[in-house]
């Protein structure tokens, strides 16, 4: 008899951790959703992968979408974040910074740190350049199921942050949404309960 309240007890709290796993994880997928369509001071783009001297195709559409916001007047100046990933390849924010160049972004309008290796790191060092250019107000680069991380993580910093998803990402099938929300869902708890 003794059993069958452990067993309850056992089925209650795995019940209420999977409602919150899917709770937030259904959360993350709305948040990146929603585009603020405002004015900042600068984009900051989060960095990805490059594939030798080139973006890989994730990190394109990040740059993509900061060049748009350049170009359409929403931000002034664009941060390229991001270090080497692989020793025989340049950074990610030199890779980026190029790519604007390429684009018609003007040199003088283009920021970077060459650092960083994580989303943490990217927006910690992106906010010290900033700094040093009185720049204040901020819209987050990233892909959609990126960004409630990355705005939290960007707020805990004490930056006026809003979100700015890509509107076309890499992640278009089922497969890779649903691959890409469980890692995002299971680095948001970490976050959440460890601050890393």
């Amino acid at each position: 008899m003794r059993k069958r309240p452990r067993v309850l007890i056992l089925l209650a709290l795995m019940s209420a951790l999977l409602l919150a796993i899917a709770s937030t994880a259904i959360s993350i997928y709305s948040y990146g959703s929603n585009s603020n369509n405002i004015k900042a001071d600068a984009a900051i783009v989060l960095g990805a992968a490059v594939w030798g001297e080139e973006p890989s195709p994730v990190f394109r559409e990040r740059i993509n979408h900061a060049i748009n916001l350049y170009k359409n007047g929403n931000v002034s100046k664009i941060i390229f974040t991001g270090g080497v990933g692989e020793r025989n390849e340049p950074a990610e924010a030199i890779v980026g910074k190029r790519y604007a160049l390429a684009k018609q972004v003007k040199v003088v309008d283009i920021l970077t740190e060459t650092e960083s290796r994580t989303t943490s790191q990217n927006l910690k060092n992106a906010l010290a350049v900033a700094s040093n250019y009185q720049l204040t107000k901020f819209l987050i680069v990233s892909d959609p199921l990126h960004m409630k991380r990355s705005v939290l993580m960007a707020r805990s910093l004490g930056m006026d942050a809003y979100p700015s998803p890509t509107p076309t990402t890499r992640y278009r099938s089922f497969r890779s949404q649903m691959e890409f929300l469980s890692r995002e869902t299971y680095f948001y708890f970490v976050y959440l309960v460890f601050k890393i």
